[in-house]
C-alpha cells in the first residue's frame, strides 16, 4: 500500500505546481510564449480568470491529495 502514498503525493505535488503556475499566468504575473502552434502564435497577453480559477482548484485538490491520510482498515469479525 506504500505505492499508493508515494503516488498520491507525487500526483498532489504536480497538482501544486500546475496549479501554481496557471494562478500565476492567471494573474498575469509570468507570460510564457506558446511551445506548439499551428497556424497564428501570438502569446496570451493579460490575466485570465478562468487561468486563474483553474489554477486555484487545481492546487487546492493537489494539497487535499498530500494531506490525505490513509484510510484505517476495521478489523472484520468472522461470525460463524
Amino acid at each position: 500500500m506504500r505505492w499508493r502514498r508515494a503516488a498520491r503525493i507525487v500526483g498532489g505535488t504536480l497538482l501544486i505546481l500546475l496549479g501554481l503556475l496557471w494562478i500565476l499566468q492567471g494573474a498575469d504575473v509570468v507570460q510564457i510564449d506558446p511551445i506548439l502552434c499551428v497556424a497564428d502564435c501570438r502569446p496570451v497577453t493579460g490575466g485570465s480568470p478562468g487561468w486563474l480559477a483553474a489554477g486555484v482548484v487545481a492546487a487546492a485538490v493537489g494539497i487535499v491529495l498530500v494531506m490525505m491520510r490513509p484510510r484505517q482498515r476495521r478489523a472484520t469479525s468472522s461470525r460463524i
